[in-house]
């Protein structure tokens, strides 16, 4: 039996981390590139193993959405490996000079990135998150520390040791990549309660998940939110944008966090755009939840209560409310939005820069489907997440917010007076 503990793993991150700090963007790549074959190389073992998941959570009853961002196929582990090959390719962030200067004194000033050191992650279902942040976390220099819940428990142990293995193939220490799942909550609990080895913590999953890693943790946490999307209509809103790009964010992957949820619809527009995007959504299976002017103008609609406004159904499902103007929207948004990504479709463009500058939220966008909310859309290979607070890291999170920065100071004996 071992005597293994979640302390022990994250001691050994630690120690890790000092080893991944110290590696050469070159050994790095390798690593990287080490990572991508195991993963082509053990597709079968790794399919079987998911596979044991999506059974177990199917006789446990987790839901359809769940299910989805619990499964890996072929094209998905291939997918997995080309996002670890993409993120080997980018600008590696560590020793980047983000500014400097020379005090008056002549003692030369420079801030650089560097490696946070452990970099934790605490999830659900989610077996390409385990990939990500491990690949991610190896390219800023980091160690990562996994927690990736039951559910994806059979998928993410052959996960982890297919990367561990490839790390010792690269001459780079296992240590780096460690999970703690088999220790349960015990293993949760650690890594929020890990100060002096975990430098920062990120959750991903469900809003309470987030709202418990954030509430118990006594170390740094970046928080990612839920996703109660938003896209607005208005009355210069073409209809085939209108359409298309509503049905896309809705249908694309539904059980995703930029899925858009509600929909608001300017009273100008709502004649022409209520049946045009409604009947288009029905028609992919989409169950909607719409207000009285919606439900006159459509049939089949559910009516919609203000539990509704405030619902992320990550399935196909939608909101969809008719407002009075784009005042009235923006106050909707203000009041339900979750601060993760919302749109406006329009060909006003000051209705488009009043809502993008207005709207609070990581993401906002004018005239493009919300389903671009992420890492690897916007050129960063993947993402630890999609941060909604404020502090360091806002959006879909890279390299650079796996980073930390440190003053360099150059003098040539100088003393303060």
């Amino acid at each position: 039996m071992t005597t293994d503990t979640p302390q022990d793993r994250l001691s050994r991150a630690k120690e890790a981390s000092r080893e991944t700090a110290r590696l050469t963007s070159d050994d790095k790549v390798r690593a990287l590139e080490s990572i991508a074959r195991g993963l082509e190389e053990n597709a079968e073992t790794i399919i079987a193993a998911n596979r044991r998941d999506v059974e177990n959570g199917r006789a446990g009853g987790i839901g359809d959405s769940l299910i989805d961002r619990l499964t890996l196929d072929d094209g998905r582990i291939a997918a997995l490996a080309r996002a670890v090959r993409d993120i080997a390719v980018l600008p590696d962030p560590v020793g980047q000079v983000v500014g400097g200067h020379r005090m008056p004194n002549g003692v030369a000033l420079e801030q650089v990135r560097v490696p946070f050191g452990v970099v934790g992650a605490i999830y659900e279902a989610r077996p390409n998150v385990t990939v990500d942040i491990a690949a991610l976390a190896l390219r800023a220099g980091n160690a990562g520390v996994l927690r990736g819940g039951s559910a994806a428990r059979e998928s993410n142990t052959v996960l982890v040791q297919v990367m561990r293995d490839a790390l010792e193939r690269a001459g780079v220490t296992p240590e780096a990549i460690q999970t703690v799942d088999d220790f349960g909550r015990d293993g949760a609990k650690a890594l929020m309660n890990g100060r002096g080895f975990v430098d920062v913590l990120v959750p991903r999953g469900s809003a309470a998940l987030i709202e418990t890693v954030v509430t118990e943790s006594t170390v740094p946490v970046i928080e990612t939110g839920a996703g109660n999307v938003h896209i607005v209509l208005d009355e210069s809103a073409p209809d085939d944008w209108a359409r298309e790009i509503v049905v896309n964010a809705k249908v694309q992957r539904p059980s995703v966090c930029n899925a858009v949820e509600t929909v608001l619809v300017l009273r100008q527009a709502a004649p022409r755009l209520v049946p045009l995007v409604a009947s288009a959504l029905q028609s992919e299976g989409v169950a909607i939840h719409g207000d009285d002017m919606v439900a006159g103008l459509m049939s089949n609609i559910i009516p919609a209560t203000d539990e509704d406004w405030a619902t992320e159904y990550l399935g196909p499902e939608i909101a969809m409310k008719v407002v009075d103007d784009l005042d009235e929207a923006l106050a909707h948004i203000r009041t339900y939005s979750t601060g993760h990504t919302e749109s406006i479709i329009t060909t006003d463009s000051r209705n488009a820069e009043r809502f993008l500058a207005e709207v609070d939220s990581a993401v906002v966008m004018a005239n493009a489907s919300t389903r671009f909310t992420d890492g690897g859309e916007f050129g960063f290979g993947a993402e630890v997440g999609i941060s909604t607070q404020k502090l360091h890291a806002r959006g879909p999170m890279g390299l650079a917010e796996l980073t930390s920065t440190k003053w360099l100071a150059r003098g040539s004996g100088q003393t303060r007076g």
